[in-house]
């Protein structure tokens, strides 16, 4: 039960009467009150707020019966299909605009009387025939009993102006015509220009001369090769020992040549007499000692 608030009670005369001794009456429920106080707090007892239900459902079972809007039920309409329709698609380009456009041209011999074909423009996430893709969208045609057509368009901008987009439906022949304009696209600003001396296509500059037609362009030069490097250093260890140089400045003498029959033979050292016992060196003693 939703309780009402005291404050539309004393607001409302309905219910309240206010008699000569300064006390309030409640009509409602008949019950006398000192005060305002008191007859506020008895609005939002449990009593009165049930008899204001009840006098709220004796209302509303008295009043009279309002008649109910009759809702339209619309049942999907079932036709059997003959086909698709012949078309004719004629790509158009204006040298002064700049625009691509296309001419429709879709032919219905058995269309239903009174009844004309309708198009509509699908982008590529409504379709669940073919995959996503955001660089096209679809344009459809339909006309009972013939099956709905769907032609795949580019994505961009159509030019809805008044002479670039119209459609027509001739009775006499059948026929219904569309033709739709795609905006021209902008440069775009942000796009670095080429180098100098360079164009888009591979030619050359301003200054110069042009390329003949067939000729392959000339490969592009040869880098040398980068000069050999020194090899690696050797690994950290013991750095060969060089030896001292001669005493003197005297240069040493140099290795004999070598023999074909045998290793190179040794010069005898001086004063050296064949079969004699070699010359004992002389003895030498500590330091401090005498010989």
């Amino acid at each position: 039960m939703q309780w009402k608030f005291g404050v539309e009670s004393l607001s409302n005369p309905e219910y309240k009467r206010e008699n000569i001794l300064g006390s309030y009456e409640c009509k409602l429920c008949l019950t006398l009150h000192n005060n305002e106080g008191n007859y506020l707090a008895h609005t939002q007892g449990k009593r009165h707020q049930t008899n204001l239900a009840k006098r709220a459902a004796r209302e509303a079972k008295d009043a009279p019966a309002q008649p109910q809007p009759n809702k339209r039920k619309l049942a999907p309409r079932k036709s059997v299909k003959i086909g698709r329709p012949g078309y004719t698609v004629t790509k158009q380009y204006d040298p002064d605009t700049k625009q691509h456009s296309f001419l429709f041209e879709i032919g219905y011999p058995e269309i239903e009387e009174n009844s004309k074909p309708r198009h509509r423009f699908m982008s590529s996430y409504e379709q669940k025939v073919q995959p996503w893709d955001k660089r096209y969208q679809y344009l459809l045609f339909a006309a009972e009993p013939y099956e709905i057509i769907a032609f795949k368009i580019p994505s961009t901008e159509i030019d809805k102006s008044a002479a670039k987009f119209f459609s027509y439906w001739d009775p006499d022949k059948k026929e219904y015509m569309l033709q739709l304009y795609f905006k021209s696209r902008q440069p775009e600003a942000n796009k670095p220009p080429p180098a100098p001396g360079t164009l888009p296509n591979g030619a050359g500059g301003p200054g110069a001369p042009p390329r003949p037609q067939g000729q392959v362009p000339p490969p592009p030069p040869q880098v040398p090769p980068p000069p050999p490097q020194a090899p690696p250093p050797a690994p950290m260890g013991m750095p060969p020992r060089i030896p001292p140089p001669p005493i003197g400045g005297a240069q040493p003498p140099p290795p004999p040549p070598p023999v074909a029959n045998g290793p190179p033979r040794v010069p005898p050292p001086p004063n050296f007499t064949p079969g004699a016992a070699p010359p004992r060196p002389p003895m030498q003693g500590f330091p401090g000692q005498q010989q």
